[in-house]
């Protein structure tokens, strides 16, 4: 099976400081699975949350699939997280803490054909953070910029 689908959320590296990251599975439908197969998902504002005791993803865009009937899916449904209990129970201890939450980083098709999310545990950046974070990115430029030229 070849492993070519990885859809990743760039704004959550550039809004939120990841402090650790879990690999988790995701209960989809057939047309969920398929349409992420096509590379067809969006993770732009998604995050996650705890509602009793179980993690859900929320505004995770999964297109609908185009070669379905009427059995397709609700492209914004809220889609459970699969991990084991140790893991999420320290996952929710965590999100109880000031500041911290869950954010979706990657959707990828592992070796077995499963869909896959990587989730990090993350606390906002605040306004003069991503300053310097992006004045560190404009010299990284200039600097590979020139040697280049040189």
């Amino acid at each position: 099976m070849d492993n070519r689908i990885n859809i990743k959320n760039k704004k959550a590296y550039f809004n939120y400081e990841i402090l650790e990251k879990h690999v988790a599975g995701m209960q989809l439908k057939g047309t969920e699975i398929k349409s992420i197969r096509q590379g067809k998902a969006s993770l732009g504002d998604s995050y996650a949350y705890f509602e009793n005791h179980e993690l859900w993803i929320k505004n995770m865009m999964i297109s609908e699939y185009d070669h379905s009937s009427f059995f397709n899916h609700d492209p914004y449904r809220d889609r459970k997280l699969l991990m084991n209990r140790k893991e999420l129970n320290k996952l929710e201890k965590h999100t109880r803490e000031k500041g911290l939450t869950i954010v979706v980083l990657r959707v990828f098709v592992n070796n077995k054909g499963l869909a896959k999310t990587e989730i990090g545990l993350a606390r906002g950046k605040k306004l003069y953070d991503k300053r310097e974070a992006i004045k560190q990115k404009d010299q990284k430029r200039d600097m590979e910029r020139l040697g280049k030229m040189g």
